[in-house]
């Protein structure tokens, strides 16, 4: 089942994504598959093919919210404009934030969506 809008956690090891609506909350955990050489630029390869599993999990999101740390973030904001730019506009927001529970992720992103949602003018769906 595919939802409106999800909030996606993220620093360099792991990904946590939550998909919702009001009455659902779908949670999926992602991990990097560190396996470095000693070929210049491995750690850069394990981050794109990393952020690579996350993109492909965001697919059909409509709209979504990246927490995490900023750098954390910047990283992945500057992999999607590079290598993913059809994505870019999936991402509505980045707030910087410590890791949170999974219900206080998505009570952060029902609360950015309201406020988002209101001024673009849409209704935010149930």
């Amino acid at each position: 089942m595919s939802l409106f809008h999800a909030v996606l956690w993220l620093d360099h090891h792991e990904a946590k994504l939550l998909q919702f609506d009001a009455d659902h909350v779908e949670a999926e955990r992602l991990r990097a598959h560190s396996h470095h050489t000693k070929q210049h630029g491995s750690a850069v390869r394990s981050e794109h093919e990393f952020f690579a599993e996350v993109c492909a999990a965001l697919q059909g999101i409509t709209e979504v919210l990246v927490t995490g740390s900023r750098t954390a973030q910047a990283d992945f904001r500057h992999y999607l404009e590079k290598h993913r730019p059809q994505q870019v506009g999936q991402v509505v927001g980045y707030e910087s934030v410590d890791q949170l529970s999974d219900k206080q992720l998505v009570a952060l992103a029902r609360q950015y969506f309201v406020k988002h949602d209101r001024m673009n003018g849409v209704p935010t769906p149930t």
